[in-house]
């Protein structure tokens, strides 16, 4: 089966987190350094965490059933969520702990051009990998800003490695920074400080990719490109007198459930109306793929349940 796009993106930093977590963890055992230990299992908590993604990709994949008549897609939002708190536990948590032991015994570092070379090394890595992530996800935001593209994405497989790839970035910085310090200083104490401050970062990015995919576990709505261009397609036809309400779901990140409420004209019968619906239904899937399920109630602006809800407001004002 050929790669989809989320799972080249994962792919590509399952392979790059491979090639630099057994050299940190190599590296900060050679050195004794507690900054680079924290980037090693931050390492492996990112390369776990993609195992997972990929897993979840797979149960998501699985077809509808008669439990789940609207199949599995939204359990990759499940495992998603499980990878944030991957991050905060496994990543932020013991780097958090590592930096404080070291303040309270600081141990000078050997040979520290090692960590030097390992930590320029995963730079490399982790920034061609976070290409193919913000690549993948710039296609459906491209011209906003990282952080909108991150919010506007409804596919946790892309914007969970972007974060992590992101958060990667950033801890290599602090780390080097730290041990550059710890070495012209001669104060260990900034390695200690610098693998805290990875874990705050881990524990930063955690928080935040924990509050999107609980959106989306609890039901998030598409995107306003998409909402838009379903109002765009029914309010275009001639025989739609009103469009009342249109409520959507993400049943995946790439499935879209779309329910409206429409008003035809009153001079359709019933027939017409099935046909319309039919053409209706038709016309949303080819302008936005994403939509596969749709769901068009017929009402009339009496049975609408705003119109109802003032008429009862004016009925008991009397």
């Amino acid at each position: 089966m050929k790669p989809t796009g989320s799972r080249i993106v994962i792919y590509a930093a399952l392979a790059g987190n491979l090639a630099i977590a057994a050299t940190k963890f190599a590296a900060s055992w050679y050195t004794g350094s507690s900054a680079m230990l924290s980037e090693a299992i931050h390492s492996l908590v990112d390369t776990s965490n993609q195992v997972l993604l990929l897993f979840g990709l797979r149960r998501a994949a699985r077809p509808a059933t008669p439990n789940h008549p609207f199949g599995h897609g939204m359990e990759i939002y499940f495992w998603a969520f499980v990878v944030a708190l991957m991050i905060f536990a496994l990543g932020g948590a013991l780097s958090i702990y590592e930096g404080i032991a070291r303040l309270q015994e600081p141990t000078p570092m050997t040979t520290p051009w090692v960590n030097f070379a390992v930590l320029g090394a995963s730079i490399v890595i982790e920034s061609l990998s976070l290409r193919v992530a913000w690549k993948e996800l710039r296609e459906n935001d491209p011209n906003g800003s990282a952080l909108s593209a991150v919010r506007g994405s409804k596919d946790p497989s892309i914007f969970a490695i972007f974060c992590e790839d992101a958060a990667a970035l950033a801890g290599l910085a602090v780390a080097l920074l730290g041990i550059t310090l710890a070495v012209l200083l001669d104060k260990p104490i900034f390695d200690g400080i610098a693998s805290i401050a990875i874990g705050l970062i881990l524990i930063g990015t955690s928080g935040f990719l924990a509050r999107e995919t609980l959106s989306l576990m609890t039901g998030e709505s598409a995107s306003k490109e998409v909402l838009n261009d379903a109002r765009d397609v029914l309010e275009s036809d001639k025989r739609v007198v009103s469009v009342e309400d249109i409520l959507s779901m993400h049943l995946a990140p790439d499935d879209v459930l779309l329910a409206v409420s429409i008003d035809f004209r009153d001079d359709m019968t019933s027939d017409e109306i099935e046909d319309a619906v039919y053409q209706l239904g038709e016309r949303l899937r080819e302008r936005q793929p994403v939509i596969k399920r749709i769901f068009l109630r017929p009402v009339g602006r009496k049975d609408h349940p705003r119109s109802m809800k003032a008429r009862s407001t004016v009925q008991s004002s009397t």
